[in-house]
C-alpha cells in the first residue's frame, strides 16, 4: 500500500508521516525532500521566480520517489511517501501512481497556523517564498483525495483522522 501525505510546509507532514508509518507492522516512511539534498550539483530550488528547469527537477524528484515508493510496495511494505505536493502538479503526481496510490492525504491548516509553526521549528522551509505567497499557490491545488484542516487537531487526532481514511479505502477496495 502506498500513501501519500502532503500540503504546505510546516503543515506537519513529517510529524504526521513518522506517526502514521509506526501504525503498520511493515512500513517505510519515504521522505521526499531526501531526494533534492541528494543532488550535489546542479539543484535548483524552487522559489518565487522559478523557471522550467526548476519545475522539471521538482518533478524529477517526484518520479525518483515513485519508482522508491513503489519497490518498497513491492516487497511487501506500507509506504508512507510525505512530500510538499502542491498546486495543479498534485493531480500529475496522482496520476503518476494510478491504482498503485491508495490513499492521498493532503494536510490544510490555516495560513495562522502555518506562520505559528514556522516561527517554532528550527528548521526553516520557505527559504524562496513566504509563507503568503506559498499559501497563493496551495490555493490552486485539486481538491483531490482526503483533505484534513489541522489547526486545532493533536498530531494523534490528525493521524486519527488519516488512519480512518485509509482503512475506508481499505475496506472499498
Amino acid at each position: 500500500m502506498i500513501v501519500l501525505v502532503t500540503g504546505m510546509m510546516a503543515a506537519g507532514k513529517s510529524t504526521v508521516a513518522q506517526r502514521l508509518a509506526e501504525r503498520f507492522p511493515k512500513s517505510v516512511h519515504l521522505r521526499g525532500d531526501v531526494f533534492r539534498k541528494m543532488i550535489i550539483n546542479g539543484k535548483i530550488d524552487m522559489s518565487a521566480d522559478h523557471g522550467d528547469a526548476a519545475l522539471e527537477q521538482l518533478k524529477l524528484r517526484y518520479r525518483v520517489a515513485k519508482e522508491v515508493a513503489v519497490q518498497y510496495s513491492e516487497d511487501g511494505f506500507t509506504v508512507i511517501y510525505q512530500d510538499t505536493i502542491i498546486g495543479p502538479v498534485l493531480a500529475e503526481v496522482a496520476d503518476l501512481y494510478g491504482e498503485r496510490l491508495h490513499s492521498l492525504i493532503v494536510l490544510n491548516p490555516s495560513i495562522g497556523a502555518i506562520r505559528e509553526r514556522e516561527n517554532q521549528r528550527s528548521k526553516k522551509g520557505y527559504t524562496g517564498y513566504t509563507p503568503e505567497q506559498f499559501y497563493e499557490i496551495f490555493q490552486t491545488t485539486p481538491e483531490i483525495g482526503h483533505w484534513i484542516d489541522s489547526t486545532d487537531l493533536s498530531v494523534d487526532a490528525t493521524v486519527d483522522a488519516a488512519m480512518t481514511y485509509i482503512n475506508r479505502n481499505t475496506k472499498s477496495q
